[in-house]
């Protein structure tokens, strides 16, 4: 699985004011809401969001978060990228603000194919210099094509 199978341009956000974590991930509910062809309220969205935080923070270090959800209603797996105009704190495994963040939203009865998805945005968003390029792109067509290109020179783990 591709980045680009996930992300569409228009679930991309490069310039997001949040003044903390839950602000961020209702940004990210909005996005979803609206781009995902499925029948859940914002609100439904950012439940199962901040559940899952309630589990164990969802922020893997160097500025980068990765929270997730499986949604009822979506047909297959898809991604949220927004970068916010300042960093904000996440509980994060290094105790660093967060200012990248791809969420992921699986279908309710997705298997192993989200946990792949997830590796896969890992592995991804741990390479610095990709890290620099995202904080340094001005539009969402630049960050799509990015994630896009850096995802396709990597081999799959599938």
């Amino acid at each position: 699985m591709q980045i680009g199978d996930l992300l569409d341009r228009t679930a991309i956000a490069p310039r997001v004011s949040a003044a903390n974590k839950r602000q961020a991930l209702a940004v990210i509910a909005e996005i979803a809401a609206r781009n995902f062809d499925m029948r859940m309220e914002p609100g439904a969205v950012l439940d199962k969001l901040t559940e899952r935080e309630t589990a164990g923070s969802t922020g893997v270090g160097h500025g980068v978060a990765a929270p997730h959800a499986r949604l009822e209603g979506l047909a297959r797996m898809r991604g949220v990228f927004v970068r916010l105009a300042h960093p904000v704190e996440f509980e994060a495994v290094d105790d660093q603000p967060v200012d990248l963040i791809f969420a992921l939203f699986a279908p309710k009865d997705a298997g192993v194919e989200h946990l792949r998805a997830l590796a896969r945005v890992s592995r991804l968003l741990r390479q610095s210099d990709l890290r620099q390029q995202l904080r340094k792109a001005r539009s969402a067509d630049a960050i799509h094509a990015l994630l896009v290109q850096e995802s396709a020179s990597r081999p799959s783990a599938a």
